[in-house]
């Protein structure tokens, strides 16, 4: 028989010699993947609680969004079309008032707009109630309400 050596695994009889360094190095990767398990499960929770608040905050957005978006029509359309608005000056204007001047006068809107010194669709656009005339513009749109056929008729061929 051939003499044992010391890092056979075998002894002379040919049964296993457990080798201290291999259960030890199991016994410690069992351990590290124990600890490893509870740390990465504390990770998982909150990561989760994580992505479920930042999913409410989404919808939250979201929601807020949709919000301003409608608060933004609704004061789009809460401008007055026809409630009378005052300025400085105290000059009013209201959008049906215009219209109805200008077909009194018989004028087109283009010829209203060369009167006042705006463009046609300009005019519409108030008429309509789309948008409001400036300041500076309501001086002359009272001017105008002041005028007859004749004046207006004379005003236009003097600004042609």
């Amino acid at each position: 028989l051939k003499p044992a050596r010391i890092h056979d695994k075998t002894n002379i009889r040919g049964a296993d010699v457990p080798n201290i360094a291999s259960i030890l190095k199991e016994e410690i990767t069992r351990l590290a993947r124990r600890q490893i398990k509870s740390d990465v499960e504390s990770l998982r929770a909150t990561v989760s609680r994580q992505r479920s608040d930042i999913a409410a905050m989404k919808r939250e957005i979201a929601a807020l969004q949709k919000l301003v978006g409608r608060l933004g029509k609704s004061a789009s359309r809460a401008t007055p079309k026809d409630d009378v608005a005052e300025d400085s000056a105290g000059l009013r204007f209201r959008a049906d008032g215009l219209k109805a001047h200008r077909e009194r006068l018989g004028l087109s809107a283009a010829n209203v707009g060369r009167i006042i010194g705006v463009s046609a669709l300009t005019v519409y656009n108030w008429e309509s109630g789309k948008t409001r005339p400036r300041k500076s513009q309501l001086g002359r749109i009272a001017a105008l309400r002041q005028m007859g056929k004749r004046e207006a008729q004379a005003q236009l061929a003097q600004s042609a």
